[in-house]
């Protein structure tokens, strides 16, 4: 049985990515890793610590909840789950310590003007995500300027 370790911040993203290895039918073990947005730090104003944690899990009971039907839909597949803490690339090593023969599956959607976290240390951070929202902000003004003509 394979295992797959699967970082998901998204139900409706880790749907589209997952779909074609769920086709297979083959039991799986996976380890469904939830990766929370981050909270900016002015919110520490108005929220206790053990509010934001509250808050983390019952974010990832909800993902969770989502994802788990059609993860463990094959017959004789497992899964696990675990809340994500920073930095991504220590827990995947915690995995992959955890099982040798693991595979790491980035399933997260992509943020426009922020640059993902990388999951495994092999892992680059991807640099066009990073011009996506001046690009962006450039095209919507090129618009604007042929419409005013």
């Amino acid at each position: 049985m394979e295992t797959i370790a699967v970082f998901v911040n998204e139900a409706a993203a880790a749907r589209r990515i997952l779909q074609p290895m769920l086709r297979a039918d083959a039991p799986t073990h996976w380890v469904l890793v939830a990766c929370p947005p981050v909270l900016t730090r002015h919110i520490g104003r108005w929220v206790s610590q053990s509010a934001r944690r509250q808050w983390r899990e019952r974010w990832a009971a909800d993902l969770f909840a989502a994802l788990a039907p059609e993860l463990q839909a094959p017959a004789g597949s497992v899964l696990e789950t675990l809340l994500a803490g920073r930095p991504l690339v220590a827990v995947s090593a915690r995995l992959q310590a955890r099982w040798p023969q693991l595979r790491l599956l980035d399933a997260r959607a992509p943020r426009v003007g922020r640059v993902d976290e990388p999951i495994s240390a092999t892992q680059a951070a991807s640099a066009a995500n990073r011009w996506a929202a001046p690009a962006a902000a450039t095209a919507g003004l090129s618009v604007v300027l042929i419409l005013a003509d």
